[in-house]
Formats: C-alpha cells, sequence, structure tokens
C-alpha cells in the first residue's frame, strides 16, 4: 500500500509526525482546500481525486521542513517527476499530475493554513512554545500505534 511507503519515507527522511490522522474529504471540503485553484484548468480534476477516497493527513516537523517535504515528495508533473527523480515519491506512486499521490504546503505560511483545514484542534502557538522545545532536544518517542511522535513523559522516560 503506497500511503504506507510514504509513512515509512517520513520515518526514514527522519520527520517528526507531530500529528497524523486518517480522513475522507467531500467535495465541498476538497473545493475549500483547493479554493486558490479555482477556475484554472485542473482544479475539477484536484478536487474529484483529493475527495475519491481516504487519505492520511500529517503535520511534519523537521528543520527547513517545507522544502525539505517537497523535495521528497518530488515535481508536481508526474511525467517528470518518474524521469529525474524517480525515488521520489510522486515518481514511485504519482500516476497523473493531478493524481500524483502526495500534497506539501509551499510555504511556511500555507503550512500553517492548512494544519488549521485538517487539525482545526492544533494549537500551533503552543505546539511550538511547548512540545517543540523538547523535541528539539530528542525527548521524544515514537509510538506506532498512534502513528506520531509524542514527547517523553516522565513516565517513559523511567522505563527507557
Amino acid at each position: 500500500l503506497f500511503s504506507q511507503a510514504v509513512h515509512a519515507a517520513i520515518l526514514r527522511h527522519r520527520f517528526l509526525i507531530v500529528r497524523a490522522k486518517e480522513l475522507r474529504c467531500g467535495a465541498e471540503q476538497s473545493r475549500r482546500f483547493y479554493r486558490e485553484h479555482a477556475g484554472r484548468f485542473f482544479y475539477q480534476r484536484l478536487v474529484e481525486f483529493m475527495a475519491s477516497g481516504p487519505m492520511w493527513a500529517y503535520i511534519l516537523a523537521h528543520e527547513n521542513a517545507v522544502p525539505l517535504w517537497r523535495s521528497l515528495m518530488g515535481p508536481t508533473k508526474v511525467f517528470r517527476a518518474r524521469h529525474s527523480d524517480p525515488d521520489s515519491i510522486r515518481g514511485a506512486y504519482g500516476l497523473t499530475d493531478t493524481r500524483n499521490t502526495t500534497h506539501g504546503s509551499d510555504s511556511p505560511a500555507s503550512a500553517s493554513r492548512e494544519i488549521a483545514f485538517f487539525f482545526p484542534e492544533f494549537d500551533e502557538q503552543r505546539w511550538y512554545e511547548q512540545d517543540e522545545p523538547q523535541l528539539r532536544r530528542g525527548q521524544l518517542f515514537y509510538s506506532a500505534e498512534e502513528r506520531v511522535h509524542r514527547v517523553l513523559g516522565a513516565q517513559q522516560a523511567q522505563v527507557t
């Protein structure tokens, strides 16, 4: 399953998975997510693909996370990805330019907006103030059951 391969690539490239959830977006939610592309020739195909089945949404953390993730995804155009970057996610799993398997924010501002879209309960400022400094110091563990990295609590610290 390609979603497992993407998840493995995220871990292999040492991203921290701050939040992860499987979800399904309907047509209206998909239209809202891609509203900046409304009116462009590929808009309807993007919306239909996003609404076509379940997907995983992630909040990833890493030094320079946005450009690093975009590099790991590979070029948007699948034909180009297959030839110039065949080991990228899109090079390996993409079908067409609008069915290229992954999405990645193009800037930190877009990332904040998109995080709020998929994870409205997530408090980004609080995360940066409380969790991120601890994760940066290596005080974390990966929970395979939850598919996320967690801050190491006092109980886990005694066990390890």
